[in-house]
C-alpha cells in the first residue's frame, strides 16, 4: 500500500511495481482536495514548474543525474514535458502529470485507488507518501504512529500570468550573462529602476494579506511550542521584502547578469518570468510566493514594469505544510525504527524540493519492494546526494528540524579538499555520480 500519489508516491509506485510488487496506490484527491492543489492529476505540481538546475555542478543537477542512473520515472517523465528554462529543468505542469498518470495505468502492477485512506496499517509494508498537505485524519495517524507532534511551516505559492497580457515594449526576453543583443531567452525580465523598485517594496510591504483563519489555533499553539514558522526556503515575498529595502534586489530579483538590451545597462532591480506550459501562453513570477489578498496582488503586482495589463490565472496563495520529525524517527534507508515495514517518502519525511521528494519515493519504492521479498533494505552512501539527504534526516537534531534541501554543505568532505569552489563541486559530483552508477547498477 503507498498512500498519497504525489511525485513520491508515484515514483515509490513504479519502483516497486518493477520489482515485481502488486501495489495498490492510494489517492484521496479529487474527492478529498486540499487547500493547494487544483484537482485530482496525479503528482500534481502545486508551487513552482522548475525541478532545478539541469547542471552537474548543482547539488539539484547531480541529483537528477542520481535518479537518472537508477531509472526514475518521474525524471523521464519530465523530460518529455519539459519547457525552455535555461539550464533548469522545468515542465508543462498538465503534460507532466498525464505523462505519469499513463505510465502507471499501463503498469499491470499498479492498481490507482481514488479513496481517502483513515487508518495506516503498521503490521505490513506500506509507504506513506501524503505529503505536506496531509488529511486531518491521517495526520492523527501519523502522530499516533511516530509518537509525537507532526512539526509545521507555513509554505506559499507564486501567481501566474497570461503571456499576452504581458507588455513586451518593456518587458524583454534574456538570460543571465548573455551577450547576444538579439537573444531570446528562456526568461522573460521585467526591469526597474531605483524609484519604482522602492515604490514597488513600500507598497508590497504595507498590502493586506489573507489571514490564515484555518490554521489560527495552529498557528498560536505551533509557535508557543517553537514548531512553527515560515519556512526559509518558500517565504512570501512580502515577508522577504519587509527585512530591508534591498532584501529583494539581493534576492530574488538581483538584477546581476540581465542587461536590459534597450539601455544597454543593468536595471536597478528585475523580476524574471518562466514560462509555465508548453505552448507559452502561461508564465509564473519567479520567487514571487505572496499570501496577499487576491485583489491586492492585481493592484501590486500590476506595478511591476511590463505588468500593468497583467491577467491572473492562478493567484499567489499560503498553505500549511506538514512533516515529521525524522531524527529518532526514521532510518536513513526511509523505515521507522519502531515499525519497520512502515516507510515514509517525500516532504512528509522531511526532504524539501521536488527532486528530494522524488528521491525519496524512489528508495522508499525500492526498499518496500526488497522488504517484501525478504532482502535488508537498501542504505544509500553518504558521498551521493540523495544518500547525504537520508542520512541527514535520520540524524539531525531533532530540536531544530526542517526539511532539507539537496546541496553539497552536507557530504562528507572531499580528501584533499581543493580552495577552489568550482573544483570541489566537480569532485563532489565525480564521487557522487560514481557511487550511484555502482550502487544503482548492481541493483537494476
Amino acid at each position: 500500500m503507498i498512500i498519497g500519489a504525489g511525485l513520491a508516491g508515484c515514483e515509490a509506485a513504479w519502483q516497486a511495481a518493477k520489482r515485481g510488487i502488486s501495489v495498490d496506490l492510494y489517492e484521496m484527491r479529487p474527492g478529498v482536495m486540499t487547500g493547494a492543489h487544483t484537482g485530482g492529476d496525479l503528482a500534481e505540481l502545486v508551487c513552482s514548474n522548475s525541478l532545478g538546475s539541469n547542471l552537474k555542478d548543482r547539488a539539484s543537477g547531480v541529483l537528477k543525474e542520481e535518479l537518472r542512473l537508477a531509472g526514475s520515472l518521474l525524471v523521464e517523465c519530465a523530460e518529455k514535458a519539459a519547457v525552455p528554462a535555461g539550464n533548469a529543468l522545468a515542465v508543462d505542469r498538465k503534460l507532466f502529470s498525464s505523462e505519469i498518470e499513463k505510465k502507471l495505468h499501463s503498469c499491470h502492477n499498479v492498481h490507482i485507488i481514488r479513496e481517502e485512506v483513515r487508518e495506516i496499517p503498521a503490521d505490513r509494508p506500506v509507504i506513506i507518501a501524503s505529503g505536506p498537505l496531509s488529511s486531518s485524519a491521517i495526520s492523527a495517524e501519523i502522530t499516533k504512529l511516530c509518537g509525537t507532534d507532526n512539526l509545521f511551516f507555513f509554505d506559499a505559492i507564486a501567481p501566474i500570468v497570461e503571456h499576452d497580457s504581458i507588455d513586451l515594449t518593456i518587458a524583454y526576453a534574456g538570460s543571465r550573462y548573455s551577450k547576444n543583443e538579439d537573444d531570446d531567452g528562456d526568461y522573460i525580465n521585467c526591469p526597474f529602476n531605483r524609484q519604482e523598485y522602492e515604490t514597488f517594496v513600500t507598497e508590497l510591504t504595507a498590502a493586506k494579506r489573507i489571514p490564515l483563519k484555518s490554521f489560527e489555533e495552529q498557528i498560536e499553539q505551533g509557535v508557543a511550542a517553537g514548531k512553527m514558522s515560515f519556512f526559509e526556503g518558500c517565504l512570501p515575498v512580502e515577508i522577504l521584502a519587509g527585512r530591508s529595502i534591498q532584501a529583494l534586489a539581493f534576492g530574488p530579483m538581483r538584477p546581476v547578469g540581465l542587461i536590459d538590451p534597450r539601455t544597454g545597462k543593468r536595471p536597478w532591480a528585475v523580476l524574471q518570468l518562466r514560462q509555465d506550459n508548453l505552448s507559452g501562453s502561461l508564465y509564473n513570477l519567479v520567487g514571487f510566493q505572496t499570501n496577499l489578498l487576491q485583489k491586492e496582488q492585481e493592484r501590486v503586482f500590476r506595478m511591476i514594469p511590463g505588468l500593468a495589463n497583467a491577467q491572473f490565472v492562478r493567484y499567489g496563495q499560503m498553505h500549511r505544510n506538514t512533516y515529521i520529525c525524522a531524527p529518532g524517527t526514521l532510518t536513513a534507508a526511509l523505515n521507522m525504527i519502531d515499525h519497520p515495514q512502515v516507510f515514509f517518502a517525500g516532504q512528509l519525511c522531511g526532504v524539501e524540493g521536488y527532486m528530494g521528494n522524488i528521491a525519496a519515493g524512489l528508495l522508499a519504492g525500492i526498499n518496500a519492494a526488497r522488504t517484501i521479498q525478504g532482502q535488508d533494505p537498501l542504505t544509500l552512501p553518504e558521498e551521493m546526494i540523495s544518500g547525504s539527504l537520508f542520512h541527514y534526516i535520520a540524524t539531525a537534531d531533532g530540536k531544530h528540524f526542517q526539511p532539507m534541501k539537496a546541496n553539497f554543505g552536507i557530504l562528507p568532505p572531499l580528501e584533499n579538499s581543493p580552495r577552489s569552489k568550482r573544483e570541489r563541486y566537480q569532485l563532489y559530483s565525480q564521487r557522487a555520480l560514481e557511487k550511484a552508477a555502482a550502487i544503482f547498477g548492481e541493483e537494476l
